[in-house]
């Protein structure tokens, strides 16, 4: 027991000596709207599928390394555009405004995030794990709660908003959630992430949820002023259990075991 817990720890230790980016950037068409996504394969027998939804930078190099990551693990990966080609906020009144715009038009909100499933739909990605970054991982709760025609495998959300907007709420019938929030994050205050718990448990419904010690908001960043290596770590080695779980869940359920 003892050496297989030190080879996980070691592969994920190995994740964090970040890939060169090897996917491929696809672009793609919504309603006269040009988007650019990011699709990344492995080189092996694929494991499952991943969507990856950016946070309010759009999406970026981080994503990208993100996916490559996942990619190397043995899954088929498509970080989706929420914000249109070639728009990537720049300035912090540019990222307010970008994702200001969705929050106050959750309509617009669920029709992007249809096409971007769409997308990866059309990249041979099937039954995902969709996991969101800040803002992401806002967008991919209100997935959770708007769910639609593409089978999700389950929600992952990494230091994301987490409150509920007026007029929505979580269904008994949709996948697990896997929620990972820093203990130190003053943008989403603990009161938000109680108050989530209490909803998914008032749904019955089966969720992971792990809080993180003196992590801040935007705590997996790398290279960032926020980011905390610890809880980066944790939470990843966390969602690689949380994705074979789930993935592995749909693969059975398929193949009718």
């Amino acid at each position: 027991m003892m050496k297989q817990t030190m080879r996980r720890l070691a592969a994920v230790t190995c994740l964090f000596s970040l890939p060169v980016l090897a996917g491929e950037q696809i672009d793609y068409q919504w309603d006269n709207e040009m988007f650019s996504g990011y699709l990344a394969t492995p080189s092996s027998v694929e494991k499952g599928s991943v969507v990856i939804i950016h946070d309010w930078d759009g999406l970026t190099e981080y994503e990208q390394q993100r996916a490559d990551m996942l990619a190397g693990m043995g899954y088929r990966v498509f970080a989706l555009d929420m914000f249109g080609k070639g728009n990537r906020p720049q300035t912090l009144e540019a990222k307010r405004a970008a994702t200001g715009a969705l929050y106050k038009d959750r309509a617009r909100m669920q029709t992007l995030i249809q096409a971007g499933m769409e997308a990866a739909k059309s990249q041979g990605i099937e039954a995902p794990v969709v996991a969101g970054y800040c803002f992401g991982g806002t967008v991919t709760l209100e997935l959770a709660r708007n769910p639609q025609q593409m089978p999700v495998s389950g929600y992952a959300s990494f230091h994301g908003g987490l409150e509920t907007p007026s007029g929505q709420a979580y269904s008994q019938d949709i996948a697990p959630l896997f929620i990972a929030h820093g203990g130190a994050d003053k943008a989403v205050p603990m009161s938000e992430f109680a108050q989530l718990i209490n909803e998914l448990e008032a749904a019955n419904l089966d969720y992971w949820s792990q809080v993180y010690a003196g992590a801040p908001h935007a705590f997996t960043v790398f290279g960032s002023e926020r980011y905390r290596e610890q809880a980066d770590k944790q939470s990843w080695q966390a969602f690689n259990q949380f994705l074979s779980e789930q993935l592995s869940v749909d693969l059975a359920n398929q193949q009718g075991i």
